[in-house]
């Protein structure tokens, strides 16, 4: 089995960026989920409810952040700011006061606009600290940055494959990776095998496994257009509810990284163990 797929997302639930290395520090892959939109009570938005986050494109340079959106140009920030940056108080899910550094009016104006809701833009800094909230799976020292709960995110082709021919087979498009925001994905695996991997090993990097990943209406808003339908959704939800929460339907592994440095690269061998 082999890493085909390495994906990070600069802004949570922004558009993502294919690579083919990238470096693990403590929080997961650097650059994935390092920024994050909030509104006016320091909560985060996602696409969830802002569908028109998928529109916005992602690029990262040596020093900035960069964000284009159509008809609306781009507007750059600093991934780390000169002088100190202001303090906000942000929320994600359960984890609540996180410190995060207020990227500045400028790029809150331009989100606001294109988003037609008031927001603004937040980086992590050195205040930010935020552990795994999962007592069953996360151990002390398992940190992870703006995403939902989890530091990574696998799925394999093979599940992909077999949720397509379902969709096919029931006159439905097939669809692509990017409906479910993976940060790896693995092919040469049986469908759904990631769901049996306690622990494994991609490179260097070991990691062990945070549970099932319950699919949300994200994954049924195309990435390129924005637009929604019912898909996955409807055609997971015939084969994939979960055991102990049938209201959830799952598609790809979280992981936690015991492994809190190194690279992981397109290619690099994946051991269960």
């Amino acid at each position: 089995m082999d890493l085909s797929g390495l994906f990070i997302y600069p802004v949570k639930s922004l558009r993502g960026l294919a690579v083919e290395s990238a470096t693990v520090d403590a929080l997961g892959l650097v650059g994935d989920r390092r920024f994050l939109v909030v509104d006016e009570q320091g909560q985060f938005l996602t696409q969830r409810t802002l569908p028109r986050m998928a529109l916005i494109e992602t690029a990262l340079t040596a020093r900035d952040l960069v964000l284009r959106a159509p008809h609306s140009g781009s507007c750059a920030v600093p991934l780390v700011d000169a002088t100190p940056a202001p303090l906000l108080q942000v929320r994600v899910w359960k984890s609540e006061g996180l410190l995060a550094e207020d990227c500045g009016v400028e790029i809150a104006v331009w989100l606001s606009e294109f988003l037609r809701t008031p927001c603004s833009l937040v980086r992590i800094g050195a205040a930010f600290q935020r552990p795994v909230l999962k007592p069953c799976k996360a151990r002390p020292g398992d940190l992870v940055s703006f995403a939902d709960g989890f530091p990574f995110l696998l799925a394999s082709e093979a599940s992909l494959a077999d949720l397509n021919d379902h969709l096919v087979a029931r006159d439905e498009d097939a669809l692509p990776m990017d409906r479910f925001r993976p940060n790896l994905v693995v092919t040469g695996c049986a469908a759904f095998a990631e769901d049996c991997w306690p622990r494994l090993r991609i490179g260097d990097i070991v990691f062990r496994a945070g549970g099932p990943c319950g699919r949300c209406v994200v994954t049924t808003t195309d990435q390129l257009t924005a637009e929604r339908g019912k898909e996955p959704l409807r055609t997971l939800a015939t084969y994939r509810r979960d055991a102990t929460e049938p209201t959830d339907v799952n598609f790809g592994q979280n992981l936690i990284h015991e492994t809190k440095s190194g690279t992981l690269r397109v290619g690099d061998a994946v051991e269960p163990l």
